[in-house]
Order: structure tokens, then sequence, then C-alpha cells
């Protein structure tokens, strides 16, 4: 993933608030986007974003915006509609060279997920918030509560359809590492709080999600990713996934972040794997190969 970023060439996916505010202070052509949310509680984010956001920051919920219509099959956060999903960001004063700048609370899932469709879509110029509006706000930047007004932009969309597989991808994949997100609990089917089956995908290891911030909610450095990520060779091809395709987002923004070009995401994830009756499921934990 190609992200320009202030001041200069180098490609980066995290954006500091520094640099954010910046990009107000300078009457930049930028578009903030707020994505708070909670599985447990949906609607927690666009309350929290109601009492105080970044100033001209548009608001998008997990279920609404950055999901499509649950059906039988694909997961329970599948991809959103191209039509709707572009038409959104249009109505934000999105155009092709707008920065695009998305944050959550920090270390959290929801700002990468909405990163991930931003740019599997075919914007470029789209970053993460480094910390968060925690840290936005713990450097003292202005907030307000005030909604901003829809405008018309001019984003064409690109979908990069080459970023995302499908059931039978994962199936057929081979010697393709497949990770999975989730807490290990959850990836060894002792604690499964949202599924009727537990575990996780046959061959899939386990790289938890959170593990690629630091408890500040930045995202780690290049040197800390790289060796996180050690048993994996930045020329293989990765597939991530998760319980239905929000968290492995996280994962995919930092294994993109240290140099793994060949990095996909399945959507529909352990969701999607268990609609289908035939697909069998494991427990046992998969060792990380050196």
């Amino acid at each position: 993933m190609k992200v320009q970023v202030l001041g200069g060439s180098y490609l980066r996916l995290t954006i500091t608030p520094l640099e954010a505010y910046e990009q107000i202070k300078y009457g930049k052509n930028v578009v903030f986007i707020d994505a708070r949310s909670n599985l447990q509680q949906p609607d927690e984010g666009e309350a929290l974003y109601k009492k105080e956001h970044i100033p001209g920051a548009y608001y998008v919920h997990l279920e609404r915006d950055l999901s499509g219509e649950v059906k039988a099959y694909g997961g329970n956060h599948p991809l959103p509609n191209i039509d709707t999903f572009v038409a959104m960001l249009r109505s934000f004063g999105v155009d092709d060279d707008t920065r695009v700048i998305v944050y959550d609370d920090g270390a959290n899932m929801f700002a990468p997920r909405a990163l991930f469709l931003i740019y599997y879509f075919g914007h470029k110029r789209v970053a993460l918030l480094d910390g968060g509006f925690s840290a936005w706000k713990q450097l003292g930047y202005p907030t307000s509560t005030e909604i901003p007004e829809k405008k018309n932009g001019n984003f064409i969309p690109n979908v990069k359809d080459e970023l995302i597989v499908h059931m039978e991808d994962v199936k057929n994949r081979g010697e393709v590492t497949l990770i999975d997100s989730r807490a290990k609990e959850r990836y060894e089917g002792k604690d499964e709080p949202l599924y009727v089956k537990a575990g996780h995908i046959p061959g899939a290891v386990n790289y938890f999600w959170e593990d690629v911030f630091h408890e500040s909610g930045t995202l780690k450095q290049k040197d800390e990713l790289e060796a996180h990520f050690t048993p994996l060779r930045k020329r293989e091809e990765i597939i991530v996934s998760c319980g239905s395709g929000v968290s492995a987002c996280a994962n995919f923004i930092a294994l993109k972040q240290c140099g793994y070009d060949r990095v996909k995401v399945y959507p529909g994830s352990f969701s999607d794997w268990i609609s289908y009756p035939e697909n069998e499921i494991e427990t046992e934990t998969n060792m990380k190969e050196e």
C-alpha cells in the first residue's frame, strides 16, 4: 500500500497527530473519518462522535457503512456495496487527491477496517491517525460537536480485487500462510462469544491483532513489527483473517507497514468459513515456523 505523507514522497501508512493537525491548520485538502465503534454495542461510537470529534470529521458506522448486507454466506461483516461506499466517500468531499485520515480510539480495529476498505476501493492517499482520537486529545488539539455538511467529491473507484480472497481460495490455498487475528483463547476454541462453533480454520497460525500496537495505541515501529512477524517470509503470500474481517485489517496494515507485499484479506473470515457445514475446524495450535 503506497501512501504519500506530509513533506515528502516516502511511503507510510500512519500519520502523527501533529502532521494531521497541520493538514487542518494549513488548509490542505483533507478529510477526517471517525470510525469509533464497539462490537457489542455498535452505536456507541456514533454517540461518542456526537459528543466530540476532530473538527470537520465525518462518521462511519461499522454495521451501516463499513459492512454490507449479511446473507447466508459471506460472514458477519461482508464488504459494503461499492456504489454505496463510493457515494458515501464522495458525500464527505473525497476527491482522488484528497488526503483521507481515519481514526478510532487508538489501539482498535475499526479505523484499520475503514482504511482497508478505502484503499481496496482504489483511494491511495489514506492514512491511519497514529494513537487515534485519544492521542489527539492528549496533545490538546481542538475538538468539535458540529456535524459537517455533506459535499460533492469526485473520487473515482478502482477496485483492487487482488487484495481479497474467498472461502474456496482459503480452502485451496496450498502452502499459503493463513493468519487468524483473534485472541488466542478464541483461536484455540476455549472462548467463543460470537459464533456457534469454536476454533479456527485448519492450518491457520495465530497473530493477535492487538499485538501490533503499543499500549499507548500507536502502531509499533517497523523494526518491532518485523521482529513480531519474523517467522513469516516477506516474499510469501499471506492471507489474514479473524472473526468477520474487521480485526484482520490491523494485521494487514502492520504487515504492509514493514514490507510484506503479498498480503490479502479474507473478508468473511471464520464467520463465513463455518457457514459451510462441510468445512472442518480445529483447535490445536499451529506453530509459526522459523
